[in-house]
């Protein structure tokens, strides 16, 4: 496809739909951008055409907002395998398939690095448009032959079953008949299929797993996990292959085990995958350096690619953390044993030198594949004690604090010189009792020590990129696109009611974001102004393909730190295991040919994680303030919409919704822009970071949903806008010119509008 961009302004109408058509896979709006060398605020009128190609029917904007033919399949899709020829040729229909008519054919050429498919099974493909109407796929990966799924708790009302979901956005519950419960009892939660029959009433399933009591405390993690269909079970072949590892010993490896190296963790940590070391620079051309070392566990050692594994690590992606349990990436014998770098134990390591400056700019670097012996297995809590003083006892080793935050210091300095983006937003930590229930809700202390670890790992993972890059060695980057620019307008335009100006003319940078920071640092707009800064931000992805890294401001990045947790890790420590000739136990062919996939894979696996963790959060939380329901809290609006005021209870984290029919009788304006509601007749206008009153109706922690009622806040101002209804609830989209009628019920979920 070539792009040709008029002289002036935006290209034509014409041009952009022959752009689009002309590409054999669906295109994004900034790759639209690029190919027309549209730039800056050029953007926002892009994205109106887009939007009034897609009204008018003359393109589809499908996932992700991507721009393609109408009727053009996603470049990633659901298929079913419909037949295969005698000669590997398989065809396939997408799944699900709603339109009228037959789906356009699909077929999938043989590949001896595909897994093998059958007549109905299922899988991922990407696909590419060969003809108007034709596709050819590329099998990404084999998917479990089922049905839809729902995960919820079983429920008896007379002789009838039925499943509660616990997606508190889900409209309805299903039935279920006796014989098809997987004698779960009522109470227990369970995984179904949804079950393809009738039309009219509530849609039935079929119980296929019980995963337990509903009341139990581990169950919180149990819904996510199975929500988010997180691996959780190792095949037996991973477990007999990571039972049967053994210790390293020297061979050729780097020996260093008299080093002093410590492990800093949090309290509660169970691996230990990276160590550091720090001294004084001896040499006299370079005064008040520093050498650092961060030695990794060499997990690349003892997981190969092809083996079980291997296999089952890509296939999860990362560990997920819950607040009462991992679901690990490795299994326990590596991950908590040979992998983990505990105290006084020789294990093997891929370890980074590197040597900085006095303005902590590294100025070189180096890697070994090592043996190391920790010295120590350190907290968090001990380290910041031993620098501020207060080391009580013999647990820190002497003379490893002074050069850690020597170092520390300087690259410290480097990164303020940088202008990366200094991002300052409270976190909370769930602690459990012995009953598995929330103890209590704490804010994360942030300390140095954090930080130090922070900066050394930083430091690392730029040597790893750079040395890759120098190599000509594939990398697996971190990338972080800059903002996009309707993103930073919608930002400028909130940033504009509060009296804050920001000056976005020309490039963008992190310091920009700081300078604005650093004016409401300390003051009622702190945590608003950040968390707006943080939704404005691109997400950062993995990929083969470098284009730096905006927020930490590095023009190259990859993760090197954490192989035992993270596959992209895994992968950078087998590129460099390549360069360096370090062993035969590298990058494979298969994988090198594969990158791209694994890294949207990978990327998709953190978002799951993300999302898992963040679910189980909600649970947990709902089910501590079931016993407050009636109480009133402060709180803040963090989210507008047109269900409603989407609320941050203070001092607990805790998000719930405050539906439209719960406000004062009214008819709102809802302005994305502003991220404001507004009453037409009252004038009664609620923003992201205003300060509510609010009570609590109703805590479910099957769907982690809270249900509030309003008590008072929000700004009085002038009754402004058309009249309309004053029905309670009534709001109009004032970009949108839609009109709704919001509820909510006693479940936390948003009723359909109406």
């Amino acid at each position: 496809m070539t792009a040709r961009k008029p002289p002036h302004g935006l290209p034509s109408r014409e041009a952009v739909i022959e752009f689009i058509q002309d590409s054999p896979t669906p295109v994004g709006r900034r790759e639209i951008a690029r190919a027309f060398n549209i730039k800056g605020a050029d953007r926002i009128p892009l994205k109106a055409l887009l939007k009034d190609l897609a009204a008018e029917g003359v393109i589809d904007l499908g996932r992700n907002r991507r721009a393609a033919a109408p009727g053009t399949l996603p470049e990633v899709t659901v298929v079913a395998i419909t037949g295969i020829d005698e000669d590997g040729h398989a065809s396939a229909r997408p799944l699900p398939w709603r339109e009228q008519g037959e789906p356009p054919p699909i077929t999938i050429p043989p590949s001896s690095r595909a897994p093998a498919i059958g007549t109905g099974d299922r899988a991922l493909v990407k696909l590419e448009r060969v003809a108007q109407g034709k596709y050819r796929g590329r099998i990404m990966r084999k998917l479990e032959s089922r049905g839809e799924r729902v995960v919820g708790q079983l429920k008896r009302e007379g002789k009838d079953y039925r499943i509660l979901p616990s997606d508190r956005k889900a409209r309805a519950d299903y039935t279920v008949e006796p014989g098809e419960t997987a004698d779960a009892k009522p109470g227990e939660l369970v995984v179904a299929e949804i079950l393809p029959r009738g039309r009219m009433g509530l849609r039935h399933a079929r119980v296929i797993e019980v995963l337990g009591d509903a009341a139990a405390p581990r169950a919180v993690s149990l819904i996510a996990i199975a929500e988010h269909e997180i691996p959780s079970v190792f095949p037996d072949a991973c477990e007999a292959q990571a039972n049967a590892a053994k210790p390293v010993t020297l061979g050729k490896r780097t020996d260093l085990r008299p080093l002093p190296l410590v492990t800093i963790d949090g309290s509660d940590a169970r691996d230990f995958d990276d160590a550091v070391f720090a001294e004084a620079d001896g040499d006299p051309k370079n005064p008040g350096g520093y050498r650092v070392l961060v030695a990794i566990a060499d997990v690349a050692h003892y997981v190969r690619p092809g083996d079980a594994l291997d296999t089952e690590a890509r296939k999860r992606g990362n560990s997920v953390y819950f607040p009462d349990r991992v679901v690990p990436m490795l299994p326990e014998a590596l991950s908590n044993g040979l992998c983990s770098l505990r105290p006084d134990e020789d294990r093997a390591c891929l370890a980074v030198e590197m040597v900085i400056n006095a303005r902590g700019q590294k100025v070189r670097h180096r890697f070994m594949r090592g043996l190391m012996r920790s010295s120590a297995r350190l907290t968090y809590e001990q380290v910041q004690a031993a620098a501020d003083g207060r080391d009580d006892g013999d647990i820190v080793p002497e003379g490893v604090i002074g050069p850690l935050y020597g170092a520390y210091r300087l690259l410290l300095a480097a990164r303020s010189e940088r202008g990366a983006l200094d991002l300052d937003l409270p976190e909370r930590k769930v602690v459990l009792g012995d009953d598995g229930k929330i103890a209590s809700i704490e804010p994360r202390e942030r300390l140095d020590s954090h930080r130090l670890i922070e900066e050394f790992m930083v430091l690392a993972n730029v040597a790893a990129a750079e040395t890759l890059e120098a190599k000509r060695r594939l990398c697996m980057y971190r990338i972080h696109e800059t903002p996009d620019p309707e993103k930073i307008e919608a930002l400028k335009e909130y940033l504009e009611g509060l009296d804050l100006p920001f000056g976005t003319s020309g490039v963008i940078r992190p310091r920009t974001f700081n300078e604005l920071l650093a004016k409401v640092r300390g003051g009622p707009h702190e945590t608003i102004v950040n968390e707006l800064v943080l939704r404005s931000q691109s997400q950062a992805v993995y990929s083969p393909d470098n284009i730096g890294h905006f927020g930490l401001g590095l023009r190259r990045y990859a993760h090197f730190t954490s192989p035992i947790r993270r596959y992209s890790d895994l992968l950078v420590h087998r590129a460099l295991i390549d360069a360096h000739g370090f062993g035969k136990d590298g990058l494979g062919d298969v994988e090198m040919e594969a990158f791209n996939d694994t890294a949207e894979h990978i990327s998709m696996t953190e978002r799951r994680a993300a999302a898992a963790e963040r679910s189980a959060i909600s649970r947990y939380v709902a089910a501590y303030l079931t016993d407050q329901v009636g109480n009133t809290f402060e709180a803040r609006v963090s989210g507008v919409g047109s269900a409603g005021l989407f609320i941050a209870l203070a001092g607990i984290g805790a998000d719930g919704l405050l539906p439209m029919k719960r406000l004062p009788g009214d008819f709102y304006d809802l302005d994305d822009h502003r991220h404001s509601l507004s009453g037409r007749a009252t004038g009664l206008t609620f923003r992201i970071g205003d300060t509510v009153t609010v009570r609590l109706v109703d805590a479910e922690p099957l769907t982690g949903g809270l249900l509030l009622d309003y008590i008072s806040g929000g700004t009085e101002g002038r009754p402004g806008g058309q009249r309309g209804s004053r029905r309670p609830g009534g709001i109009r989209k004032r970009r949108g010119r839609h009109r709704h009628g919001q509820g909510g019920n006693a479940r936390g979920r948003p009723k359909k509008s109406r």
